[in-house]
């Protein structure tokens, strides 16, 4: 394989993924790639891609135009092909990204057009802030990036932190420990009331009174960091009265409260932007691992905890209805924001300061259930027989029959830039049309044989299928080599007959599954 890639037979990697991005060009314009990169999700600054970016600024003082032959831009990619092919491939979670965000920037203009809700005015920091900001970011597991609206405006997490801390304790100290303090259950009565359960615990890790003891458990602090990928996160500490709340036998031994208090305040004024939250969402949705850095924050044991309280806990005396209606693990927080996730998706934070009565942002609430309205990402959606909703993790329904006749056209037309584009994308290159016709038939009878061996060596199709002839006075049955014979093209025929005489059906199979490997293997 390796000599055979030297010898010019087999594209590389970075070979494919510039014929893609190239479109029959000899060069790409850096803004091209650029460009095309951010269409499948990822960001230019995403950490995964400091190589790639670093040596792609280097390389274009080197240029005259701004644009990268084939050498150059396999220079540039080489460090960081396997996230790149991934992403041009269409292999991320949502493989559609673009359409996706159109569905999302949709959703989000029609909960820009509510009004009502009150802004939080008895929280000086907070009554600052106008009603009509509103922001919507997403990451998904893959570190797909989409924002719309108000995204990069600093605002405080409020409670929107306390799964965060909680999910740290966890990681820390276990859940066992954990819940020696603090209960699982929701506790019907308003976050702020400071009343235990039965067993004189704080009811849950989601109200004032869990939060607190909570903090006393966390010794910490740069997880929020590590959460949030290392993108913004401040401290914006307002120094206000420290109350006492809780009977001191709720805590661990030796706890401080007026320090504990102290930094439970300074959590909840911990600054974000809908950016930055979104990260510290996949990463929860991504079982701990943070997306755009690859690093293992949190503990599996923790994530499933948090999430589950989440789900039963996370948005105040509306935590019934939501779990009802959008059935997915949320947290909000009287500055706006509502911390969402959509579990092994993405994570979404949505931000707007205007609250209903319960204390939830109003737009974040319409958006969070136009979302599950149109995709589905309810916890249910996935019971049999149940109405289907639209599902961004698999391509539109008509995407085989577009793919059929584009790459039959290719083929039909010669046009190997294009079946490169197509392999790279991990489009199924032995598919058949009504007539049971593959590429390889067409490029043979239409004598294109630089396309007939890229298909044999690049995509090891099988050489000698069969088509049904059903709808053509041609006689039923022919192959690829019928074809050529038939029409006389000579060159073909030569390249064919090799692969007939070392053809065997043990080998060789159809299934779409087998010929992607086959081709991961050769490229």
């Amino acid at each position: 394989c390796c000599r055979r890639r030297k010898a010019g037979i087999l594209p590389s990697l970075e070979d494919l993924l510039f014929y893609t991005i190239a479109e029959g060009q000899e060069k790409i314009p850096a803004h091209k790639f650029t460009t095309a990169l951010k269409a499948t999700g990822l960001r230019t600054g995403d950490p995964r891609l400091k190589e790639c970016m670093e040596m792609l600024k280097v390389t274009l003082k080197t240029t005259s135009d701004g644009a990268l032959d084939r050498h150059l831009f396999k220079k540039c990619v080489q460090s960081n092909i396997v996230l790149l092919t991934q992403a041009f491939r269409k292999k991320f979670v949502i493989p559609d990204f673009q359409s996706f965000c159109a569905h999302m920037d949709e959703l989000y203009d029609n909960a820009k057009n509510l009004s009502g809700g009150q802004v939080a005015d008895y929280i000086p920091q907070l009554a600052r802030f106008s009603p009509d900001l509103w922001a919507v970011s997403l990451c998904t597991v893959d570190g797909q990036r989409h924002t719309v609206g108000d995204t990069k405006v600093p605002f405080c997490l409020q409670s929107c932190v306390k799964p965060l801390k909680y999910a740290i304790a966890v990681h820390d100290h276990g859940t066992e420990y954990v819940h020696r303090f603090i209960g699982k259950e929701p506790s019907g009565l308003r976050f702020n009331k400071l009343f235990l359960n039965e067993d004189d615990k704080p009811h849950n890790p989601m109200v004032n009174a869990g939060a607190i003891v909570c903090t006393s458990l966390i010794k910490v602090m740069n997880f929020m960091n590590k959460l949030a990928g290392n993108e913004y996160v401040a401290s914006a500490m307002p120094r206000g009265v420290l109350t006492p709340l809780l009977c001191f036998q709720c805590f661990p031994e030796g706890t401080d409260m007026t320090s504990i208090l102290d930094f439970y305040f300074q959590l909840c004024s911990i600054e974000v932007t809908c950016e930055s939250a979104s990260v510290m969402a996949a990463t929860l949705a991504n079982g701990g691992f943070c997306p755009i850095t690859g690093e293992r924050v949190l503990s599996p044991e923790a994530v499933r905890n948090t999430l589950s309280l989440m789900h039963s806990c996370g948005m105040y005396d509306f935590s019934g209805q939501f779990a009802f209606h959008v059935g997915l693990p949320a947290k909000s927080g009287v500055a706006g924001g509502i911390l969402l996730v959509v579990p092994n998706v993405m994570g979404i934070m949505c931000w707007s300061p205007p609250l209903d009565k319960l204390g939830n942002s109003v737009r974040g609430i319409q958006f969070c259930t136009d979302l599950v309205s149109l995709f589905n990402f309810h916890n249910y959606d996935n019971l049999r027989h149940f109405a289907k909703k639209l599902d961004p993790r698999r391509e539109g329904g008509d995407q085989r029959v577009k793919s059929v006749i584009n790459l039959l056209f290719a083929a039909y037309t010669g046009d190997v830039s294009a079946l490169r584009r197509f392999a790279l994308s991990s489009m199924d290159m032995e598919q058949r049309d009504y007539d049971s016709r593959t590429a390889l038939h067409v490029a043979a009878a239409e004598g294109h044989a630089e396309v007939v061996r890229f298909l044999l060596e690049a995509c090891k199709v099988n050489p000698v299928p069969r088509d049904s002839g059903m709808f053509r006075v041609a006689v039923w049955g022919n192959t690829p080599m019928d074809e050529a014979v038939h029409f006389g093209h000579h060159d073909v025929v030569t390249i064919l007959r090799d692969y007939h005489t070392q053809y065997s059906p043990v080998e060789t199979t159809t299934d779409k599954q087998s010929a992607e490997k086959n081709l991961d293997g050769m490229l």
